[in-house]
């Protein structure tokens, strides 16, 4: 279990605590020196030999331990937790097998992730599964952007949303519920000892529309952020494999255009918090996000 690497200022005492349950889960922790994986967004991982411990964020308690069950029933697709959380000064911390994280120098998954996906969203949903639930984190991005023409521009994307995701209004019935990660992209993906890949970090892991696991990537897409030939490899193989999310045969932005609109404001939103945070201005791909922005808003209502 890993993701990719961040780093901003990390908790001594917090850190301290991680490696003393590192060392004490894994075979080789005692003369491993640790690690620290990701320090961002109020989450830490620390490697300790051959296991990673993380600090979950203090709000992300709900609904875990039965997530993880699920998790361990898909052990060739999830990595599960080793053994149930702990709680370590109020924040919960879980412990996994280490994986080796996506390379952004190399050649990028895009077909096992697919692949993964669609075995996912084809797996047997439990009837005690809990829900995915609505996609909440634009609404609380959008309303925590400052003042000026990006923030201006990323909230008017916002208001063509659907009222429910705006969390305006009730979400209406699931069509299309499978199982879902809930939080896809490729830093959600280690490669395990065995050498397969496998999906990462299951706090939203549960029963919902599948669309919503390919949103990050078709966003991207329409953004021009990445390009049509990996886009292209990633829809191709998660087709190939029987993926559900997308009709066979049939226009895929029918199911992926409001999924995809709402990543795209999701990412905008983010990418002007974390340039304001740092005073200074959008990067080339930032901009791209918050221009696709000016289009959802120019073509108006989604639903």
């Amino acid at each position: 279990m890993t993701g990719l690497v961040h780093t901003e200022t990390v908790r001594p005492g917090l850190f301290a605590r991680l490696v003393e349950i590192g060392r004490a889960a894994s075979p080789t922790g005692a003369e491993a020196e640790p690690e620290t994986l990701y320090d961002r967004h109020g989450v830490l991982v620390v490697r300790v030999g051959d296991v990673a411990v993380k600090a979950h964020q203090a709000d992300r308690g709900h609904g875990f331990v039965e997530r993880a069950r699920l998790a361990g029933t898909l052990p060739g697709i999830l990595v599960g937790p080793l053994g149930p959380p702990l709680d370590v000064d109020g924040r919960m911390v879980s412990v996994y097998p280490f994986g080796v994280p996506v390379d952004p120098r190399q050649e990028l998954p895009w077909e096992d992730g697919a692949r993964l996906l669609a075995a996912l969203h084809s797996a047997t949903v439990p009837a005690d599964a809990p829900s995915w639930g609505r996609p909440a984190r634009v609404a609380r991005l959008v309303s925590e952007l400052g003042h000026g023409p990006a923030a201006d521009e990323v909230r008017r994307a916002f208001a063509t949303l659907p009222t429910w995701i705006r969390g305006e209004a009730a979400e209406p019935p699931k069509e299309n519920t499978c199982l879902i990660h809930g939080d896809w992209h490729l830093g959600q993906m280690v490669c395990a000892q065995d050498g397969q890949w496998r999906l990462i970090d299951i706090e939203d892991l549960g029963r919902g529309d599948p669309a919503w696991d390919l949103a990050r990537p078709a966003a991207l897409y329409s953004a021009g952020v990445l390009s049509p030939d990996e886009w292209g490899r990633f829809l191709g193989a998660y087709t190939e494999a029987g993926g559900p999310a997308v009709p066979a045969g049939a226009d895929p932005w029918t199911t992926l255009d409001i999924p995809a609109r709402t990543l795209a404001i999701q990412i905008a939103a983010t990418c002007v918090k974390t340039a304001g945070r740092e005073d200074r201005p959008l990067d080339g791909a930032e901009q791209a996000m918050v221009d696709a922005c000016g289009r959802i808003s120019a073509a108006g209502d989604a639903a």
